[in-house]
């Protein structure tokens, strides 16, 4: 059932409720189109589902459509993630061609020119806006951390991103001195209304657990993230083999695999071979399942969740976790820190330093009293900044200052 808006009324109050649909007024009866590279799989997919019923709901025509590429042409929108990130990446014509190639195709027949506003997501469809003669502002929304991209693959894709009137960035970081464009900082949100977030009775979490076969005999540690290279699923297995040398513990690593990520099987098979013991003896469990209700279930149980990435965005695993009032371990990279504040609502470290990993991990399993108090100001942070509310009205005010 699609949500409404008024069922968020419960959670964050008149006033916002009340603020949205004024700030709409000079909105009615416009449009947009959001394009990506998925509809499931990752933070983007989550948000557009979220997001695009309520700008319905409140008075906008919004509609999601999605790039239609081959398994090669994803491969290769793969390397621009991993470049935009600072990998380096062979980028030759080939690669090119196909990138535009796809491109252009998909843009034959995804007409937009009747939209009032046009959002692309990330750089698969991003070269999308040089086959149409814009007649409405464009927005780039780029989820990555583009701190330190690849020099090669940022003079080939800078030309598409000049065209378009906004660029939107999770963080101040994130901006680009050669990029002369118009900036805008909008946090990533969660939905507290989803089966992944909306609370979960402890007899149903169990259950669910029990039914993946994650016993709760003893604190769990969690990650939930995609088998990446970025998120650094093997560095977590070396965590908690420091972390298990003091006190028994259970690791769940947990990951969908996204259609447009096709080096996740590849990641997952190298997490495997590093754990085949643990996992015999039960230390260790991994899953790779599409189930929000068993993220749910991990994030609202874990005694601690850890989100040990190299490279971030955002990272709307640590947001659903502190939502949950669960404690976070996390690296001090990207996005994570507009998120949690070391020693407050959870603990940062330098994503190298596998034994402050483990000694703060351990902290939190060894005082029960710490991770409550940082589980109930992190869920506050939460409420305060990365609702979907607050990306709703984000937007608004966007759409509002563009007319």
């Amino acid at each position: 059932m699609a949500k409404r808006l008024e069922d968020y009324r419960e959670i964050v109050g008149d006033e916002v409720i009340s603020r949205i649909h004024r700030k709409m007024r000079r909105l009615y009866g416009k449009s947009v189109q959001h394009v990506n590279s998925t509809f499931q799989g990752g933070g983007v997919a989550e948000m557009l589902w979220s997001l695009i019923p309520l700008k319905n709901d409140i008075g906008l025509r919004a509609d999601w459509r999605i790039i239609h590429g081959t398994p090669a042409f994803f491969e290769v929108t793969k390397s621009f993630h991993n470049g935009l990130q600072g990998e380096e990446i062979e980028l030759n014509e080939e690669k090119k061609g196909l990138y535009l190639g796809t491109n252009e195709e998909f843009a034959r027949f995804a007409h937009i020119e009747r939209r009032n506003f046009v959002v692309v997501h990330d750089p698969q469809p991003l070269a999308m806006i040089s086959q149409y003669r814009k007649e409405q502002p464009w927005i780039w929304r780029c989820h990555i951390d583009l701190s330190h991209p690849n020099p090669d693959l940022w003079s080939f894709l800078k030309p598409f991103i000049l065209r378009y009137d906004v660029v939107i960035v999770s963080h101040e970081s994130y901006k680009k001195e050669d990029l002369p464009v118009e900036y805008r900082i909008i946090h990533p949100a969660i939905d507290p209304l989803t089966p992944k977030n909306a609370p979960l009775p402890r007899a149903q979490a169990e259950s669910i657990l029990e039914r993946y076969g994650v016993r709760l005999d003893k604190p769990l540690i969690v990650q939930i993230s995609r088998f990446d290279k970025w998120k650094d699923p093997l560095g977590v297995v070396e965590v908690y083999k420091r972390v298990r040398q003091e006190m028994d513990s259970r690791l769940v690593l947990c990951g969908s695999m996204a259609p447009d990520d096709p080096e996740g099987s590849m990641i997952y098979k190298e997490v495997l071979k590093s754990v085949e013991e643990l996992i015999k003896g039960g230390d260790v469990v991994t899953i790779t399942a599409q189930d929000d209700l068993l993220v749910n279930a991990l994030q609202s149980l874990a005694s601690v969740v850890i989100q040990k990435s190299t490279r971030e965005g955002f990272g709307l695993t640590v947001t659903e976790a502190l939502w949950k009032g669960t404690p976070v371990v996390a690296s001090n990279v990207g996005g994570i820190p507009l998120q949690i504040e070391d020693g407050v609502n959870g603990f940062l470290l330098d994503p190298k330093d596998y034994d402050g990993f483990a000694d703060a991990v351990l902290k939190l399993l060894k005082d029960e009293a710490l991770a409550r108090r940082m589980g109930e100001t992190g869920r506050e942070k939460v409420r305060e900044k990365f609702l979907i509310t607050r990306l709703l009205e984000d937007y608004i005010t966007l759409m509002e200052e563009l007319i």
